[in-house]
């Protein structure tokens, strides 16, 4: 059975602010993060980990420059994946 109201988005974004995914950027994703009802995962080269774990952010240690790649599964995945990658687009408003 397909669950029509249950969609799946995913989109790669380049980290610019400076320190890169540090502790108080990853604390700003996952709290976004956590205000969408959708599954959301980020993954950056071979490795993919939970977007609503800080813990599994930071082990990406994902740098300036770096690709992360954001993916959202459910009824507000769009939109989960445009506010996370706004956030990373503005730097994680750290500059």
């Amino acid at each position: 059975m397909v669950d029509r109201d249950t969609a799946c988005v995913e989109k790669s974004f380049t980290i610019k602010n400076r320190l890169g995914m540090h502790a108080r950027a990853a604390a700003s994703f996952v709290q976004v993060a956590n205000s969408f009802d959708s599954d959301i995962y980020v993954k950056k080269d071979d490795q993919e980990v939970n977007g609503k774990s800080i813990m599994g952010i930071l082990i990406l240690a994902a740098p300036c420059g770096s690709t992360i790649t954001i993916k959202a599964e459910g009824s507000d995945a769009e939109n989960a994946v445009n506010a996370l990658g706004d956030l990373v687009d503005r730097g994680f408003d750290e500059e």
